[in-house]
């Protein structure tokens, strides 16, 4: 990606109204949504988010694709991810330095072939985060590297987790309890996705993960 197509395109953003505007285009990623539905989700007058869109579409971060007499707006995902890469690789760099100690930066990006690595946190590790971590190995077509852990594991899997994996097929001979300090030291997998399966774990203080990994909370 050029210079002058990276300082294009974040002069695009830099404005409220467009920011929000690409923001609503990645929510509704697959439907797409023409001008005037935009227009009315964000409270602008129409003509005045087509000129916000032409804006956006000259950076190339949205495409517009016509449909019979309606002109529907998607974001381009691959632009998106390539100004997400310059700030992270050109700009920062693979590295990032935190109070002095540099880390290993990772971000996933649309196209790319990698393996993820994604770990599953709940309070005693003995059930839902394990269930999670043994259905993505099996179910991830080899894109995915599950693990789980928990603030207070239990020590042991339960019984009941472990006949429903095998009832359906999903693997349990290397499943394990286990703390999820172990993922906190510098020489553990480095993340790229976290994610807390229930609230109590969720309202821990978790540890000092390394990288940079995407965190959320799916509450089961």
């Amino acid at each position: 990606m050029e210079r002058k197509n990276i300082v294009e395109a974040f002069s695009a953003i830099a404005q409220e109204t467009r920011l929000e505007s690409l923001r609503l285009l990645l929510d509704r990623l697959e439907d797409g949504l023409p001008a005037g539905e935009v227009a009315r989700l964000l409270g602008v007058p129409q003509n005045t988010m087509s000129a916000h869109l032409a804006v956006l579409k000259r950076a190339d971060l949205v495409l517009a694709e016509r449909q019979g007499t309606t002109i529907l707006y998607r974001a381009n995902t691959e632009r998106v991810w390539q100004l997400v890469d310059y700030l992270v690789t050109d700009f920062a760099g693979l590295a990032a330095t935190v109070g002095g100690e540099k880390i290993q930066t990772t971000i996933p990006r649309q196209g790319s072939n990698r393996q993820y690595n994604v770990l599953f946190l709940c309070t005693g590790n003995s059930a839902r985060s394990v269930m999670a971590e043994s259905v993505l190995n099996k179910d991830g077509g080899g894109r995915f590297r599950a693990f789980s852990a928990g603030n207070k594991p239990m020590g042991a899997i339960h019984p009941s987790a472990v006949a429903a994996l095998k009832e359906f097929g999903y693997p349990t001979d290397d499943l394990r309890s286990k703390s999820w300090d172990e993922f906190g030291n510098a020489d553990a997998p480095i993340m790229d996705f976290i994610f807390t399966l229930c609230d109590n774990a969720a309202g821990e203080v978790c540890p000092a993960w390394p990288g940079r990994p995407i965190t959320a909370h799916w509450g089961i």
